[in-house]
């Protein structure tokens, strides 16, 4: 009875032995295929956030951008206020002044003189970017044109050139009007980018949005023979929609055709010199399109 129990004791050590070393070699197992894992999976989180995204399309991408512009406006109501005058000129025709072609387009001391557009973008979100920009426009009352006029004027000379309710501009006697140095908007924008393309070395992106903000435009205006009032002053507000096609190539030079309509209300527009509080008022709408180069980059680094 003895060696029985003896016997049995020692095959139950011994098979106690075998199932712990196994259950040892499986928890081994185990923890090394948790740990090969782990690191698979770290090396593959690693990998995409060094994978370099599209341009113009992840969070923390940033462009840049300058271009050119045409412009166009519509009529509008000009309301002149001031010592011994309160008139609106109605239904006032206006163009833009484009800069002949040269290399006054090319010349950095020079480009202020052009009408230019300054952007620079930095995307918030993925597909979504903040926008500041600049768009320098240039606004010129058209001088041969004869317009509505209603109000009054104290001054005889120039209260006799309105005729029948009207008065004609063309002699520059009345008044000459412009915005060219320049209908500077500056704005902020927000803008929504999508990918049409993406071959090895071309995307073609897509955007649209919207901005709002102020006007500064450098205002040349003489009126009744004074003397003429030429400087910054900031005016009023505005407002836009825009879209935009934006070819980029080599991974980060772009090409940039955009298109946009907007808002404009200035209602303090200076008329006269020595900070005096003859003003003019008026709001149209406008339309334009840009054209230019720019470059996109990350603030992040990818392979």
């Amino acid at each position: 009875m003895k060696k029985l129990l003896v016997v049995g004791l020692m095959m139950s050590n011994l098979v106690f032995a075998q199932n712990k070393k196994s259950d040892t070699a499986n928890y081994n197992r185990s923890v090394e295929e948790d740990l090969s894992y782990v690191v698979s999976e770290k090396e593959q989180i690693k990998a995409e956030k060094k994978e370099k995204p599209l341009p113009l399309s992840k969070k923390g991408q940033v462009f840049v951008f300058y271009g050119w512009n045409r412009a166009a406006y519509s009529n509008s109501d000009i309301h002149f206020t001031g010592n011994g005058y309160d008139f609106q000129l109605n239904n006032v025709t206006a163009q833009d002044r484009p800069t002949k072609f040269g290399i006054v387009y090319f010349d950095p001391s020079w480009f202020t003189v052009t009408q230019y557009n300054f952007r620079i973008g930095y995307f918030i979100k993925d597909n979504l970017a903040l926008v500041l920009g600049i768009d320098h426009m240039k606004y010129v009352m058209d001088q041969n044109q004869t317009v509505g006029f209603k109000g009054h004027i104290s001054d005889p000379e120039y209260a006799a050139m309105v005729q029948n309710g009207q008065v004609n501009l063309a002699d520059e006697k009345f008044l000459t009007f412009e915005h060219t140095d320049g209908l500077n908007y500056e704005n902020l924008g927000l803008e929504k980018y999508k990918n049409l393309v993406h071959k090895k070395n071309i995307d073609l992106v897509w955007s649209y949005g919207a901005g709002i903000g102020f006007m500064f435009p450098k205002s040349n205006v003489k009126l009744f023979g004074n003397e003429r009032s030429d400087r910054f002053h900031v005016a009023g507000m505005g407002t836009d929609i825009r879209s935009s096609l934006n070819l980029v190539f080599w991974k980060n030079w772009m090409l940039r055709l955009e298109g946009k309509a907007g808002y404009i209300n200035m209602w303090d527009i200076k008329t006269t010199l020595n900070n005096k509080p003859d003003k003019a008022r008026q709001d149209f709408v406008f339309g334009q399109i840009l054209g230019g180069i720019g470059y996109t980059f990350n603030t992040k680094k990818y392979k």
